[in-house]
């Protein structure tokens, strides 16, 4: 079977859930607060457990958030490429929580914003795995560019999963213009897509990165609550999500991102593996927690029960 080569960013999540955030200046009180493995392992940990073995090729810390980082994905079953701890440790993010569901963040990289092509080949990928580049990596100097030439440099058998998150806003930078051809599946919540393209629909989005991206890519633009939009040379469709109650949106693109290549990985079609990730994604956000992705059993209990049985 295939498998995952994930080269994003482990991080630790300091979770805290509050009414509302505080004003600049201000304070609250949190209702919760705890640690967790968060960035990139939301969406290894969702891939692994809908069956698609993943290997973490980033880097993790000497330190306290180095220990919590490796023992998540030693939990988990994600095999970690890089063995050597870096000097420095782990980075941390404070993932903010309010009562509407919403989440904000702040983020301080650490180990995980390093890397070299060495680094990089030290773990082979093979014709039919996923590389999977998040956004995220392309703002860290000192891994964007290795991680470009080495990803540049791959057979066009693997197949190039990007997801562009927050940061990159713009198909302009020289970095982006560069991926930009490569990529075989291009996967974000509709904000990122409107703001990538500068386009005031989803649709008109969707044409746009099909005008910069390769003719054979799969396009996939979530849609919160209505589920997610797939587009690939020239057929676009929606999928339809599940109505549920959220209590967190922490972790809920994450765990579609994971499902949805779990999904391609073990044979599925694009609206099959999309119809799963909606799944998996309205299963999240009942649940506290970034890591909150359904297994796979749990995705097809749910689907059967939404269909009535």
């Amino acid at each position: 079977m295939p498998k995952m080569l994930h080269t994003g960013q482990v991080i630790i999540d300091l979770v805290m859930a509050v009414e509302k955030l505080p004003q600049i200046g201000g304070d609250v009180l949190a209702q919760s607060a705890g640690f967790e493995a968060g960035g990139g392992f939301n969406v290894m940990a969702a891939a692994v457990r809908n069956g698609l073995p993943v290997v973490y090729l980033g880097r993790h810390g000497t330190g306290r958030f180095g220990d919590l980082a490796r023992q998540a994905m030693n939990a988990e079953g994600i095999q970690i490429g890089l063995r050597k701890p870096a000097s420095r440790d782990t980075g941390l993010c404070v993932a903010l929580t309010d009562a509407s569901a919403e989440r904000s963040f702040v983020s301080y990289i650490g180990a995980e914003g390093e890397i070299s092509e060495a680094d990089l080949n030290s773990v082979a990928a093979v014709a039919g795995d996923y590389v999977y580049l998040s956004g995220y990596s392309l703002v860290q100097k000192g891994k964007a560019q290795a991680l470009l030439d080495w990803t540049l440099a791959l057979p066009s058998s693997i197949n190039v999963v990007f997801d562009p998150g927050p940061l990159v806003e713009s198909p302009e930078a020289p970095l982006t213009q560069a991926l930009l051809p490569r990529i075989d599946v291009w996967t974000s919540n509709s904000v990122e897509a409107l703001r990538f393209t500068g386009a005031a629909g989803i649709g008109a989005a969707m044409e746009r990165l099909a005008e910069v991206l390769p003719e054979k890519a799969l396009i996939v633009v979530r849609d919160g609550p209505q589920g997610c939009w797939i587009q690939q040379r020239g057929e676009r469709r929606q999928v339809p999500g599940f109505a549920v109650r959220a209590v967190d949106s922490n972790g809920a693109g994450d765990a579609h991102a994971g499902v949805f290549i779990a999904g391609l990985a073990r044979g599925l079609e694009a609206h099959g593996a999309a119809r799963r990730a909606n799944a998996a994604a309205a299963l999240a956000v009942t649940r506290w927690g970034p890591a909150t992705a359904p297994v796979a059993a749990e995705v097809d209990a749910f689907i059967r029960e939404s269909c009535g049985g």
